[in-house]
């Protein structure tokens, strides 16, 4: 069983071209890559902020080096392991953008002190502060903090105009740390639809960003850096005086939530699974493939949304849309290929051994699944490089 694992990876290795490589494999077209990292980074300038990309998407250096072709920039990461990681290829302006634990704090303090990066940490609350001074004690490094504001009721942070947003950053200043500004993110922005209802929200976004740090500074805190930031208000925003910087990363790659959102188009959606037919079911309309949820993920994203596209939309291997066939069910390696419900369409020829391409739902938790992308370029079959991926914490 091992040599034949070892066997499949060598061939995905050195594979040419897709139709040798062992599926389900993850795909990255890097000309929609470059047009979404192109546009959004003339958004930013046009809007007069600096782009600060959350690289939890592609989690790759090579993604990284699309972003910043000369030189590393500023980043913001997800995990002490992307840190590490990015770290060790040069980047050293980053924010850790999930709430610190007293771990955290002191393996990113640890990271500082061995390569001199300013890693940037996140909290709200009083307890995280109090924990600052210890790792100081510890480490010897200074940390730097952001506090989390909550602009939408979508997950952590502190409002605005709660006291505890004084009493917090009175405490980080007490510790011994360095207060750097505020981040805000528009979470609940996924769940929106329209053109109107997007702008709003980035507008509301910004609206409370400056004003928790409106708030700061007239209580002595000079809050340098104003920080917001999702992938659909990135992309909807029209003004953003008074922010410093702006944050997205499912932006490089893009996906069927996005999609929903209207933040894209199907054909800016820049990763997919290659995938095998093999088997169907006629009398039940199905197609069997062998990428399950362990490769495309059970993100079910856009289920919720005006279209529900099941497990991911199923294009042929030129990365061509089949009209409303999706992955409907999926298991652990198996994806069911059937129409979608209420749809007039028959399902297309797809006989044993074709192979087809599956856009996701969330590109995070599809690439999440998988160690490296097999880098190609539109319809040409031809992989042009192989890029690999950081996992874990």
């Amino acid at each position: 069983m091992m040599d034949k694992m070892a066997a499949n990876l060598s061939v995905s290795e050195t594979a040419k071209s897709i139709d040798a490589l062992v599926t389900p494999a993850l795909l990255l077209d890097r000309g929609r890559l470059g047009h979404n990292i192109q546009g959004l980074a003339e958004r930013a300038k046009k809007l007069g902020v600096v782009l600060r990309p959350h690289m939890k998407t592609a989690k790759s250096i090579d993604v990284a080096r699309c972003v910043f072709p000369r030189e590393p920039g500023p980043i913001t990461v997800s995990t002490i392991a992307e840190a590490e990681y990015f770290a060790g290829h040069g980047f050293r302006d980053m924010t850790y953008a999930v709430g610190m634990s007293a771990a955290s704090a002191i393996r990113a303090m640890e990271l500082c002190r061995r390569t001199g990066v300013d890693l940037k940490l996140l909290l709200d609350t009083v307890e995280q502060a109090d924990v600052l001074a210890n790792v100081l004690e510890a480490i010897g490094v200074t940390p730097s903090v952001f506090i989390e504001l909550d602009c939408d009721d979508h997950r952590g942070g502190l409002k605005p105009d709660d006291p505890k947003l004084l009493e917090v950053a009175n405490r980080v200043v007490a510790a011994g740390a360095n207060l750097v500004g505020v981040l805000a993110h528009a979470g609940e922005s996924y769940g929106l639809s329209t053109p109107d209802a997007l702008v709003k929200a980035a507008e509301n976004e910004r609206l409370a960003t400056v004003r928790a740090a409106e708030i700061l500074r007239a209580h002595g805190h000079p809050c340098p850096i104003v920080s917001l930031g999702s992938t659909p208000t990135a992309h909807f925003a029209e003004n953003l005086e008074g922010i410093t910087e702006l944050r997205a990363g499912v932006y490089m790659f893009f996906d069927l939530v996005q999609h929903g959102v209207g933040v894209c188009a199907i054909d800016d959606i820049a990763i997919s699974v290659l995938a095998t037919v093999i088997g169907a079911k006629p009398e039940k309309g199905w197609v069997l493939v062998d990428a399950g949820w362990m490769a495309l993920s059970r993100d079910r994203g856009t289920a919720n949304q005006q279209i529900d596209q099941g497990y991911g939309v199923v294009c042929d291997d030129k990365g061509r849309v089949l009209e409303d066939v999706i992955v409907a069910q999926a298991s652990q390696e198996h994806g069911i290929l059937a129409i979608r419900a209420g749809s007039g369409k028959s399902m297309p020829k797809l006989p044993v051994g074709t192979r087809i391409r599956i856009l996701p739902n969330h590109a995070c938790a599809m690439a999440a699944q998988h160690d490296f992308y097999s880098v190609i370029n539109g319809e040409n079959p031809e992989i042009e490089a192989r890029w690999e991926r950081i996992r874990g914490w």
